[in-house]
């Protein structure tokens, strides 16, 4: 690791002698209507205080280009006849790679004969429009910038109100107290079941993302209250997409970064006439360094890639695609007892693998309609391969025997359609379907701590396995909306539509209703109001498990249970307060119902899986359990303006549920609290700075994860297997979670090529402070031990565009 910063470190200082020339880049982009998705023809984009002015504007199909645009910071206006004006601030412009901006302009409802000036960017509000509340955008350069964020957009997710994950090791976004399952993750309009390695079956997170965030484009985060388009989520909504390539010029990216890895990625014009190109990136990771938690060493490597093909007379097509390899194996002799993940006693081997190919098709039926369409493939691989350890009375080991067997694949092929139409200024329509057609293969055996298990020969070896999942065979999830926007004036806008699932393996069916409204008052407030009803799938590992029979023989006893459902409130107020500075508040309720639960009376629910690596083995469960969701965000965020930004993320709220046993408890995410503090500040230097010195700190404290005591007798007489507390559950909370992330970096622009460095070293937990993780039985000890988690680590990144 000193070695690689001393290497660093002096790249640096070879760049900072270089002299200093004119530095200008080129800007260029498209401009569209927001609803039709129509170029704007003759829409308006000048550089703000530009002497003399640079601005230009958009040709037939929409695009402009600005050249000699200035390296550093840069805002932007644009007009256009007839819609409302906005300003771009704080563009970033570097050497080695040019801007690329799609700039979506919203029609006035009440004057169309003039430029219809508006005070700010609204650089709060997300891509999709018809997203009234619970809901943000975020950019590359956010993901980058921000401090402790590994490079990892998920990670990016938690600085955001209502989101809590106090886990460093993995990255699973816990919304508003409910479970990371309720999570869905979309990949240019495609559901896909995770962007991790590592992952399993079931869960959304993982310790590594291999979502490459060089290849995204501005995307959307939304927490709640989701348009119709979206369904099969209880949770949240990541909609993240690749970008294009540049279609005028080649360029080129190389980076080394100690959790993501070091990567080479490139993109440019495939013909410039139709104005397709290409854009693939491959990263490979540095496992010796990335390692927290544990003394194994993780090996995993990524391939992402889009092309666009360009427009043509049958519309415009792209494909795209991601995956991923990963593997890790834990050696018993080689692992301590406080270990995050594994176990001294054993030996470990995981084999993941993940990917996704999909093509999309958009194609315009009029100047106010087109329709967006999709195909792809998805599926993700989990094994997992348990060795129990036989040592003799002096502790060495003299044998082993294989324990559990897991082999898990769930493969995906998805189609969707979308029809979206704009009648005029104040209707407009979208409307679509998804189809997807799910194909596992899912077999997990184990005689692991397993009481009362016949031993017939007398080598110290259990002689059966204990079948819990053996499933191969196909099923569907259909899904239908349609969802209408009505802007009863500029301030005034109303969404409402319907959104419906059929699943063709429990052959449960659900209607979703939704509806917001959203009302701009005077000094620029907002108030805005969103229901809607949500209902998810139960997850795999959960609707094909395997039970044992009285007569020896397994049977899938959960495999009829129904959506899980519920019904969300959302109650926002926005304020802008200048113009740089932003307040939003948002008050939330969410009611879950029709949740699995066990037959008999005990506090087990389906609403506290899925922030693990595995799932309780539950079977015979019922749609009969209920939750509750509640609390209150506060956002204090200043946008980057004048060298400096500040985020003040508050959530406070409550997550509660019910099983069988019809007694009220906390929720395994019922962390009560969350609070971010991020801030920002860059100086600029050089003789016509264009270089800048940039520092980003984040503070995070949140409330402690709840847990369940565990009752070391029975654990002890159960062969080491944890027993806790049924009539206790989660009533035990962990210390309270803190830690502070402290960046420093330096962003430089070549004087004489077009190239542009960015190094920084992010000091994650710089105080050291080792957050206590779990408790669990140990073994070795035989003994409840607490585990604590990874503290100071340095995450170093160097960036070279060209």
């Amino acid at each position: 690791m000193k070695k690689v910063v001393t290497l660093l470190l002096g790249i640096i200082a070879a760049m900072l002698s270089l002299h200093v020339q004119a530095q200008t880049q080129t800007v260029k982009g498209q401009i569209i209507d927001v609803q039709s998705e129509y170029p704007l023809i003759g829409a308006s984009i000048q550089l703000i205080g530009s002497d003399p002015l640079i601005g230009t504007i958009t040709d037939i199909e929409g695009n402009f280009k600005l050249n000699n645009i200035p390296i550093g910071r840069q805002s932007f206006a644009v007009t256009y006849v007839g819609y409302k004006s906005i300003t771009l601030p704080n563009v970033l412009v570097t050497m080695g790679k040019e801007v690329v901006l799609q700039i979506k302009l919203e029609e006035s409802v009440e004057k169309l004969d003039e430029v219809v000036v508006t005070a700010g960017a609204d650089k709060d509000l997300p891509i999709n429009e018809l997203a009234k509340v619970s809901a943000r955008t975020f950019s590359l350069e956010e993901v980058t910038r921000f401090s402790g964020g590994r490079n990892d957009v998920a990670r990016l997710a938690t600085s955001f109100a209502g989101v809590s994950a106090p886990n460093d090791s993995r990255n699973d976004i816990v919304v508003r107290g409910n479970s990371p399952t309720g999570l869905l993750w979309r990949l240019n309009g495609l559901p896909i079941a995770t962007t991790n390695h590592f992952a399993t079956l079931g869960t959304t997170g993982g310790p590594v993302n291999a979502l490459n965030t060089n290849m995204l484009r501005t995307s959307d985060f939304l927490t709640g209250a989701f348009p119709a388009e979206y369904g099969n989520a209880n949770a949240a909504v990541f909609d993240v997409n690749f970008r294009n390539g540049n279609a005028d010029n080649y360029e080129f990216t190389a980076q080394m970064s100690v959790f993501s890895g070091v990567e080479a990625m490139a993109e440019g014009p495939i013909s410039r006439k139709n104005g397709s190109s290409f854009l693939i990136s491959y990263r490979y990771g540095l496992a010796q360094f990335a390692a927290t938690g544990t003394s194994a060493i993780p090996v995993y490597q990524d391939l992402s890639f889009k092309l666009n093909l360009g427009d043509s007379p049958l519309g415009r097509f792209e494909i795209f695609g991601m995956g991923g390899l990963s593997s890790i194996d834990f050696h018993g002799d080689e692992i301590d007892e406080d270990d995050l993940f594994a176990n001294p006693n054993e030996d470990a081997f995981i084999d993941n693998d993940l990917g996704m190919l999909g093509v999309t098709h958009t194609g315009r039926l009029s100047k106010t309609a087109y329709i967006k369409s999709a195909i792809g493939v998805s599926t993700y691989s989990n094994q997992y391969f348990q060795d129990n350890l036989i040592r003799n009375a002096a502790g060495q080991q003299i044998d082993a025997y294989r324990s559990v067997n897991n082999e898990n694949r769930e493969s995906r092929v998805s189609l969707t359609s979308q029809l979206n139409k704009k009648f005029n200024a104040r209707w407009s329509l979208r409307a679509g379907f998804l189809t997807e057609l799910y194909l596992p293969n899912f077999f997990t055996e184990s005689r692991d701590n397993q009481p009362e298990v016949p031993d017939n020969d007398g080598d110290g070896i259990p002689d059966y396995f204990l079948l819990y999942r053996d499933f191969e065979e196909s099923y569907s999830v259909s899904q239908v909306f349609a969802q209408a926007e009505y802007k009863v004036s500029d301030r005034l806008s109303t969404t409402f539509g319907l959104h419906s699932q059929y699943h063709d393996y429990t052959e449960s069916t659900v209607l979703e209703p939704r509806a917001a409204i959203s009302y701009e008052l005077l000094n620029q407030q907002r108030i805005s109001f969103a229901y809607g009803l949500h209902a998810q799938a139960i997850p795999s590992p959960v609707l094909f498990l395997e039970e044992e029979q009285a007569d020896g023989s397994y049977r899938r006893t959960n495999d009829q249970l129904d959506f899980m459902k519920s019904h969300h409130f959302v109650l926002g107020y926005d304020r802008q307060l200048g113009t740089d500075w932003r307040l939003k508040t948002e008050l939330y309720y969410q009611y879950l119902y029709d949740v699995p639960v066990e037959s008999t009376p005990s506090s087990y629910s389906v609403l506290n899986e899925g922030a693990d690596f595995v799932f309780e083995n539950k079977g015979s469960l019922v749609n009969e359990g209920t939750g509750s969701n509640y609390g209150l965000e506060l956002t204090l965020e200043k946008f980057f303006s004048h060298g400096y930004y500040l985020l003040l993320t508050t959530s406070i709220y409550d997550s509660e549920y019910k099983g069988s046993d019809d007694v009220t408890r906390s929720t395994a995410f019922n962390n009560h609290f969350v609070f971010n503090t991020l801030f920002g500040k860059e100086w600029k230097f050089g003789s016509q700075s264009q270089h800048a010195w940039t520092f980003d700190t984040k503070l995070t404290t949140a409330g402690g994860q709840r847990y369940t005591a565990i009752d070391l007798d029975a654990t002890r007489q159960n062969n080491g297997e944890e027993v806790r507390f049924d009539n206790q559950a989660f009533e035990e909370q962990l210390g309270n979670y803190f830690r502070w992330d402290v960046k420093f970096g330096v962003r430089l622009n070549s004087a004489k090529r077009d190239i542009s460095h960015q190094f920084f070293i992010d000091l994650l937990n710089v105080t050291n402070r080792k957050n206590e993780f779990v408790k669990r039985y140990n073994e070795v000890t035989d003994d409840i031990n607490l585990v604590e988690q990874t503290g100071f680590f340095p995450d170093v990144m160097y960036r070279i565009n060209f």
